[in-house]
């Protein structure tokens, strides 16, 4: 990823952080995403956003997406299983295993998705699907 795409992500990350809507970010994340197609970090963000929007098909491309390009990426694979529970598919059990799998391994990376489960739930309190995917992470 070029500097300036670098800047750019790091941007609309702050963005984030600080309030700003989905909805606003999703044309920056997807613009970045188009320039820098090989992004995890990138599409993982974009599929996130989309599930905040409530618009699952979109997030399960993106987030079907940054699976194949880090497969070991936790955050991607919790995205892809909440993705999935909202188009009622099929297959999300092993996602949730390959995340949790990994968090074992990673204490740092556990936080992290730790984190941004409790900041999904801020933004969206109701969310059934986040809910379900952080009991089977965290209290199983």
């Amino acid at each position: 990823m070029s500097q300036q795409i670098e800047s750019e992500f790091e941007q609309a990350i702050a963005r984030y952080q600080n309030g700003e809507s989905p909805k606003a970010l999703i044309p920056t994340f997807k613009e970045i995403c188009d320039r820098a197609s090989k992004n995890s970090a990138a599409w993982t963000c974009l599929a996130w956003l989309y599930l905040l929007d409530d618009r699952p098909k979109s997030a399960y491309k993106a987030a079907t997406k940054a699976v194949k390009l880090t497969p070991e990426d936790p955050q991607a694979q919790v995205n892809l299983a909440l993705a999935m529970l909202e188009c009622e598919k099929t297959g999300v059990r092993s996602h949730v295993d390959r995340a949790m799998g990994v968090m074992m391994a990673s204490s740092e990376l556990r936080e992290e998705v730790q984190r941004n489960i409790e900041d999904g739930l801020q933004r969206k309190p109701d969310w059934k699907s986040l809910l379900r995917v952080r009991r089977w992470l965290f209290e199983s």
